[in-house]
Order: C-alpha cells, then sequence, then structure tokens
C-alpha cells in the first residue's frame, strides 16, 4: 500500500471567473447584492448613477458607507472572501463572499471597486480579458483615480462599484449606442420597481436609506400597504426554533376600488402573481409573490399577503442562494403556514364576497339576481326592478310580454367563457358600461319613484341607490337627477 499523495488542483483563474459570470443573476438582483454590501457597511445615502449613451457605457453604486482599507478592499475583492458558514453579525446582510464579484460579473468584464476611509483612497480592478489573458487570480492597483467614472459622487468616506464593458447588457446592438442605451435603459426602469420592493423596509426606517437613481429618490414599495386604512392585518406570530424565531404577519390589502396604487402594487405581473408569501431576512426581502406550493394562486386569494421574517443565521435552513432570490421552507415552518394560510385565504375571499353580496343583495335594488341550485350558478336579469317595472307597466300588454322576453335573452346570452377569462386575468380593468343622460334619468326616475312609494325617505333612497350601477358609477349624474326630479315633484 503506498502513502497517499496530494496534487495541486488550484482551479484556472480565467475559466472559474468567466464562470462566476453564469450563476443565474438579473440586473435587478445583482444590483441588489452590491446594496446589500452597502447597508452592511452602514450606508444612509445610495447613488446609483448610469451613462447609457457614450461609446463606453457604464453603471456606478456609490454609497456612504464605512469604506474599507486598502488591505480590505483586496479581500473584498477575493472571489469567496466569507465563508456562508460563519456567523454573521446581525445586520449582515452577506451569504458567500461572492456577492460583489459574482454580481458584478454577471453584467460586466469590468469591475472596478474604490473606497475612501479617514480620506484614505484605495482602488482594486478584475478585468475578465486581462485575467483572461494572464490566468492568474490578481486584481490591478491603479495609481491614479480621477478620471474613474462617479469618483466626484464619493464622499470622504464610502464606496464606488463601477460596472464597464457591459456586455451583457447590450441586448445583441454592441455597435447601434441607441438601440444598446434603449435596451440598457429599459432594463434599469424594470429594475426600479425591484428596488423599491426589496428595500422598502429599509427606505422607511426611522433613520431611512435614501437611494437615487440617476439623482430622483425612489420611493418605498409597501406590498402590504399598511398605510392604506382598508388594508387588514392580522396580529404577528412568532415561531420559536433552534437558530432564532421566525415571525409570520398576514395582510389582506385593500380591493382595486379602495387603493390608488393598485398598479404599483400588482407590479408587471399584477396581482394575480403578486399573492403570496414575502419572504425577509434581516428586512431584506429575498423571496415574494409564492405560496411555496401550499395552495394555488387564485382570483379570490389575490389580495392575501404574507410576510415572514428570519434572522441570517437561518441561511442553511432555508437554502437561500448566493444570489438571495430562492429559497426553501423548512418542514417546521411549513406546517405553521399551513395552519396560517387557512385563516387568511378566508380574509381576502371576504372581501371580494362582500362585494360581489352587494351586487346580488335583495335589498339594495340589483340589476341581477344570482340563483344557485343544482351545483349551477345563474345569473338573470332583475324584471322587478323599478326602471324595467316601470317601463313595462307604461306598454300595452302585447308590447309588455315581448319587452320581458327581450330583457330574459340578455341575461341568457351572458358572455360567461369571456367574463370568466378576463375576471382570472385582469379583473380590476373590467368596470361598467356608462349610459347616457337619457337612460340614466329613465331609471333614476323609475327607481325614485317605486322607492317613495314604498314610503323610504330621500337619505335611505340614496343609500340603496348608491350601491349599485349604474348609479354607483355615474353617481354625480344620479345625484342631479334625483335632485332635480324631486324639486320637479314639489312644484307639482
Amino acid at each position: 500500500m503506498g502513502l497517499a499523495r496530494h496534487a495541486d488542483a488550484t482551479p484556472h483563474a480565467a475559466a472559474l471567473i468567466e464562470g462566476l459570470r453564469d450563476i443565474g443573476y438579473s440586473l435587478e438582483t445583482a444590483i441588489s447584492d452590491i446594496i446589500d454590501n452597502s447597508i452592511t457597511a452602514g450606508a444612509h445615502r445610495i447613488h446609483i448613477v448610469t451613462e447609457t449613451y457614450s461609446d463606453e457605457p457604464y453603471i456606478a453604486i456609490i454609497d456612504d458607507g464605512e469604506g474599507m482599507s486598502e488591505e480590505e478592499l483586496v479581500a473584498a475583492m477575493r472571489p469567496g472572501s466569507k465563508n456562508p458558514l460563519a456567523t454573521r453579525d446581525k445586520p449582515d446582510l452577506g451569504r458567500f463572499g461572492l456577492g460583489l464579484k459574482s454580481a458584478s460579473f454577471s453584467q460586466c468584464r469590468r469591475l472596478t471597486v474604490v473606497s475612501r476611509r479617514s480620506g484614505q483612497t484605495s482602488a482594486a480592478i478584475w478585468d475578465l480579458d486581462v485575467v483572461a489573458e494572464r490566468n492568474k487570480w490578481e486584481v490591478e492597483l491603479p495609481g491614479q483615480y480621477d478620471l474613474i467614472p462617479g469618483i466626484g459622487k464619493l464622499s470622504p468616506k464610502g464606496t464606488l462599484v463601477l460596472w464597464q464593458k457591459l456586455d451583457r447588457l447590450t441586448g445583441g446592438y454592441s455597435h447601434n449606442a441607441a438601440k444598446r442605451a434603449e435596451v440598457i435603459n429599459q432594463r434599469i426602469a424594470e429594475t426600479e420597481r425591484h428596488l423599491r420592493l426589496v428595500f422598502h423596509r429599509f427606505m422607511e426606517d426611522s433613520k431611512p436609506l435614501h437611494i437615487f437613481l440617476n439623482g430622483r429618490l425612489l420611493r418605498p414599495l409597501d406590498p402590504f400597504a399598511r398605510k392604506n386604512p382598508a388594508t387588514i392585518s392580522d396580529p404577528e406570530e412568532k415561531l420559536t426554533l433552534i437558530r432564532g424565531d421566525v415571525k409570520i404577519q398576514s395582510f389582506t390589502i385593500p380591493h382595486h376600488k379602495q387603493t390608488t396604487d393598485w398598479e404599483d402594487l400588482g407590479g408587471p405581473e399584477g396581482h394575480l402573481k403578486s399573492q403570496g408569501f414575502y419572504l425577509y431576512r434581516g428586512k431584506r426581502l429575498i423571496v415574494h409573490g409564492t405560496w411555496f406550493g401550499l395552495c394555488r394562486q387564485s382570483e379570490l386569494t389575490k389580495l392575501s399577503r404574507v410576510r415572514i421574517d428570519i434572522p441570517n443565521t437561518m441561511d442553511a435552513d432555508w437554502k437561500i442562494d448566493v444570489k438571495k432570490s430562492s429559497a426553501q421552507l423548512p418542514p417546521i415552518v411549513r406546517d405553521r403556514l399551513k395552519k396560517v394560510i387557512e385563516r387568511i385565504l378566508a380574509g381576502s375571499k371576504r372581501t371580494y364576497s362582500k362585494r360581489g353580496q352587494k351586487l346580488v343583495d335583495h335589498e339594495r335594488l340589483p340589476m341581477w339576481h344570482r340563483t344557485q341550485a343544482d351545483g349551477q350558478i345563474r345569473y338573470r336579469p332583475n324584471t322587478d326592478h323599478p326602471a324595467f317595472a316601470d317601463f313595462a307597466e307604461s306598454l300595452p300588454p302585447d308590447f309588455r310580454r315581448g319587452f320581458i322576453n327581450c330583457i330574459a335573452l340578455v341575461g341568457a346570452s351572458l358572455p360567461i367563457e369571456t367574463l370568466h377569462a378576463d375576471m382570472a386575468g385582469t379583473a380590476e380593468q373590467i368596470v361598467p358600461d356608462r349610459v347616457d343622460e337619457d337612460t340614466l334619468a329613465q331609471a333614476v326616475q323609475a327607481t325614485l319613484s317605486a322607492l317613495l312609494a314604498a314610503h323610504k325617505d330621500i337619505k335611505e333612497i340614496k343609500a340603496l341607490m348608491k350601491d349599485v350601477d349604474p348609479f354607483r358609477s355615474a353617481w354625480e349624474d344620479t345625484e342631479r337627477i334625483i335632485a332635480a326630479t324631486i324639486e320637479t315633484k314639489e312644484d307639482k
């Protein structure tokens, strides 16, 4: 038996550093990773500066954090600068010590980091073309800093991360400056909402984090609309585990008729895709818009959002990835969330059911009746509605039957499949059709006469009418017609 031997298996710099480019970052997750470092360094102001129209476009991220000495900077530029198993400080948003490098290389071939602390400025550069040529794990330490883009925005302390040679962001338009700028600007615009969402809790702090995009301050985007009085928030629950506490809080966001930020809250994919769990690690959003396979996303549950807070001591349990953009539920938490889900979903269904009930409430003069029998639901026009009944009374008996038949025909030809498809996709875009003045006046006068004859007072009549269409969606005109009708009756 021979003795065991060892052979040098140091990875080839050129091959491994190129491999770091393809971990799967998008522009928004890459910039978020850089901002994580800024927050960990105690930054309060972060400037994202983009130059997209020049021959050499760049993206710079500048913070006013603690900054680094040259020795610390070189260590930070080393791939795998921290062990993921090491205990991190509570505010530390890092994970593997790969973020700065892998996030940057995913978007560019040249990464420059300039850091300033105690009046001392240090800089280091990774250029993948130089690494490919030299095949050595060596960063360049430049002697001159003045010409580095964005350096003018660096405070007496802080760090500048500069991305150049943006080969992954050109959209294939490397020789068409205008088209290339259009592609990069579009990606930056999509990134803006992501940053407003991912870091919203830092932006809302008593000592808020300010993130500027080309000089414009970004507003936090609270996915739970906590400032809206119509938001329903359940009490926070705490699940105490070996490696720390998991905090869970459920919210039912307002119906689209009760908020002005509906589009912003739903985002580009809409509310159907935005429902579910929002997992935060140290106040930083990691994953959102998923039920982790515990239930299906549906139209009825799209108002339900659940905040889960975990400390950075639970990374291994939740399988947080390098990009900090995916996670898995530990079994013990999964069991608790199953119970939470049942209660939350009931709240979201109640919000929609309440509005639906008004449509078919017999006390509220519905234009439609909803009947449920033999496992089937049918909608029929309410021929007893004053607007229909009043007009039918004025017709000769022969015409009356034909009129009621026409109303029934409208009900029987309701485009159910189309309605179902629209409701499943963009329910908030479905609005009542507007009626002209003459049609509205006829409906108002008939309804008003019937309710006055039933000895209802004007305040009660208005309350009843305001809850149903077509009056609800044209309420100003309805009130004017009510006033004019009452005045005419009084003059007589």
